[in-house]
């Protein structure tokens, strides 16, 4: 049954996620290795944060499973970040859910 189909399939999401997650659009960049071996980088920005992750809006799409460096260009940390949901294409651009591999808990900059 998919998660449309399912009436519970929400809550039972929002249990599973980590921590407490804050609605703030922080600037980064998301950098990755292309399939030739060159390297590519993009601005974008979070529309949601949590210790572990967030939700981003980005210009360009990326499949579940992708591998990101996501730069903080608010204080220049840096967090490997893996794909692990994609949404909808939208005027700003693609929504996507990153996990941080090894989140820092003060990666973002804001008391979460």
């Amino acid at each position: 049954m998919s998660p449309q189909a399912d009436p519970g399939a929400e809550v039972k999401l929002q249990n599973r996620r980590r921590g407490e997650r804050l609605n703030t659009r922080v600037p980064i960049s998301i950098e990755w290795d292309k399939s030739d071996g060159s390297f590519s980088r993009q601005r974008a920005y979070t529309r949601v944060v949590n210790a572990y992750g967030c939700l981003l809006i980005a210009p360009q799409g990326f499949e579940r499973d992708q591998r990101l460096r996501i730069v903080n260009l608010a204080n220049f940390r840096s967090n490997q970040g893996v794909v692990v949901w994609k949404g909808k294409e939208r005027t700003e651009g693609w929504e996507l859910g990153v996990e941080l591999v090894s989140p820092e808990m003060d990666f973002w900059g804001i008391q979460l």
